[in-house]
């Protein structure tokens, strides 16, 4: 029998880089939110991997950002750096060959832990001039000395058997940490609240960008196995409460349907949903209402 194998891996990166479509792509199945709006990750999230005596334990996080001072903003990046503590292995993702100061400061943090990082360019199927891949890593690489450089697209599942190959090369023996069937150490409430927010981002990201959080407050299985689910959505005004309902309620009846639909995937049963829009004005830097809403990035430590 071979002994097992098991490691904890970080992806980090600046907002909307990937980080959640490369974990849902790894893992085989959607668990993290995505949408083309920046900072849509909130909280750090695991997803767990199994093949055979091989356990990876990815740890997706929110992206790292500068110049913003509320207190969600601040809870998002302590929930970032604090990921990097005491893995086994670090995916950084940067996008294209585009860098900001955002990727700089990533990289800063990068550089202070002891572990191994690997540069995961990501979105290599966007670059009109493929040319201008390598000077943009060999800059990169003359300036941190990355364990590797992979590029991959991980919208399109490029590249991804070379990143597996490579993170089954460097996780280190050990006992697996979770059941084989599990896949993530969130619960249903926690992925059902991140399902419907998901749906607002992408239906209302220009109105509605950073303004709403989601907060399950009941969700039971009655007898036939059917899944009755109530979520009430915040925002901070009466403005952003209308628009969220939207004209005789359609725009919230449609982000309901939708989240059902992928409800009912994930937690393969049948699901009632039932959502309510609130307005908590200032939840979003009020470190006490975060709390409660679970986005306090690990508590107090």
């Amino acid at each position: 029998m071979t002994d097992k194998r098991c490691g904890v891996i970080a992806i980090v990166g600046r907002p909307n880089v990937g980080k959640s479509t490369l974990l849902n792509h790894l893992l085989g199945q959607k668990l993290s939110i995505t949408s083309r709006k920046p900072q849509t990750t909130r909280n750090q999230v695991l997803g767990v991997r199994t093949d055979g005596h091989l356990q990876f334990i990815f740890v997706d996080t929110p992206g790292l950002h500068l110049g913003q001072s509320k207190a969600i903003n601040q809870a998002m990046n302590k929930a970032a750096s604090s990921a990097l503590n005491g893995v086994d292995l670090i995916l950084f993702l940067c996008d294209r060959a585009k860098w900001t100061e955002e990727d700089e400061f990533v990289m800063s943090l990068i550089a202070q832990q002891s572990c191994p990082a690997a540069l995961v360019v990501n979105k290599v199927d966007l670059i009109q001039d493929q040319s201008t891949l390598l000077p943009f890593i060999e800059g990169l690489s003359s300036r941190f000395e990355f364990d590797a450089v992979l590029p991959v697209s991980a919208l399109r599942s490029r590249g991804l058997d070379e990143l597996v190959k490579y993170l089954e090369r460097h996780v280190p023996e050990g006992p697996h940490l979770f059941p084989e069937d599990q896949i993530t150490d969130r619960s249903q409430r926690f992925l059902a609240a991140e399902l419907v927010r998901e749906k607002i981002i992408r239906q209302l990201g220009d109105e509605l960008p950073y303004a709403a959080a989601v907060e399950i407050e009941s969700f039971a299985e009655d007898d036939r196995g059917v899944l009755h689910i109530h979520a009430l959505i915040l925002v901070e005004r009466d403005g952003q409460k209308k628009i969220l309902i939207g004209e005789s309620g359609d725009r919230l009846k449609s982000i309901g349907t939708s989240a059902r639909k992928d409800m009912e995937r994930a937690f393969d049963s049948k699901v009632m949903l039932k959502l309510w829009v609130k307005v908590k004005s200032g939840w979003s830097d009020d470190a006490r209402a975060l709390k409660t809403l679970g986005l306090d990035a690990l508590g107090d430590e």
